[in-house]
């Protein structure tokens, strides 16, 4: 079986494939057709390539390019016009905020605040909760205090995953993710791109984004353990220094267990994350696989450098 390194993301009614060379974005349109646009791939930096530091360069600029995918398949799916609710009073806030002053800016706004969102509920909160509790800062209690907020943390991501899982619009997207899944795994296993073919892989995967999420919880537990415990204003500067450490281990970890996944260790590393991927993921219909397929063949290249 090869492996390639071309990963995606699901959208509103549609999928985005990240290739060596290109992107791809491929949307259902409300009269049933598929539209489809391709551009370059942003070009690699020697940042980009070091080891432990192109983990959080990278994640940056995938959110920045999911952002623009994402407002660009809402555009073709018809959301903003037939249902106002996807438009939340964040999106409002930052489009006022930013009005007149170009899209771009509106996009990094929005990648901003959605990081500084992120940090201070599965970073910071848990910190907080556990500094109110009366246990030593000293010897065992350094460790008990952060086996505590890792348990917090991942307490709070998956009742944050499973609420998201209930609602039905995000239950249509977490088919498209499946979809994306099992396109990739078809094209891993050498088959022909059809839709009767991808139907019969999993819609789980090692490379997932969901597995680095899971990754940079326990990898967190890891790195903040030895900082130590301080007041709550210094345990929350050391720990917003040390994201980028963080997750510049997960994503090397994470391409290191795509890489071997016939070792059973890394089966092992790996399986918390797939087995979070049974929220994350839905079965798609054969219209949405299409839709995979689509965005999937388009950022394919002839050499073998979409492989590891």
């Amino acid at each position: 079986m090869k492996k390639t390194n071309i990963g995606g993301q699901a959208l509103i009614e549609g999928l985005m494939m990240i290739g060596p060379e290109n992107i791809a974005i491929a949307v259902r349109r409300p009269d049933g057709g598929i539209e489809l646009d391709k551009k370059p791939a942003p070009p690699k930096t020697s940042v980009t390539r070091i080891p432990f530091v192109r983990g959080s360069v990278n994640l940056f600029r995938q959110m920045v390019t999911g952002v623009k995918a994402l407002m660009y398949s809402a555009d073709i799916a018809g959301i903003e016009d037939e249902n106002e609710e996807y438009t939340s009073k964040l999106d409002l806030f930052i489009e006022k905020l930013f009005e007149g002053k170009g899209k771009d800016a509106v996009i990094y706004a929005t990648v901003v605040l959605s990081l500084a969102l992120s940090i201070g509920l599965f970073i910071l909160l848990p910190n907080f909760l556990v500094s109110l509790l009366s246990i030593r800062k000293e010897g065992a209690g350094v460790i008990v205090k952060n086996l505590l907020e890792g348990l917090i943390r991942i307490i709070i991501f998956f009742a944050y995953i499973y609420l998201a899982s209930m609602m039905k619009d995000i239950r249509r997207v977490w088919q498209y993710h499946g979809a994306e899944h099992k396109t990739i795994h078809c094209y891993e296993h050498g088959d022909e791109l059809t839709v009767e073919n991808v139907r019969k892989y999993s819609t789980k995967h090692p490379r997932c984004g969901t597995s680095f999420l899971f990754l940079v919880m326990i990898i967190s537990i890891l790195m903040f353990s030895l900082v130590g415990w301080h007041s709550p204003v210094v345990n929350a500067l050391l720990r917003i220094l040390l994201i980028p450490v963080v997750a510049g281990v997960a994503y090397e970890v994470l391409k290191f267990t795509g890489r071997h996944t016939e070792w059973p260790i890394m089966r092992i590393l790996s399986a918390p994350g797939m087995l979070l991927q049974y929220l994350t993921t839905r079965e798609p219909d054969d219209d949405q696989i299409e839709v995979a397929i689509m965005a999937m063949k388009n950022v394919i290249v002839d050499d073998d450098s979409d492989k590891w």
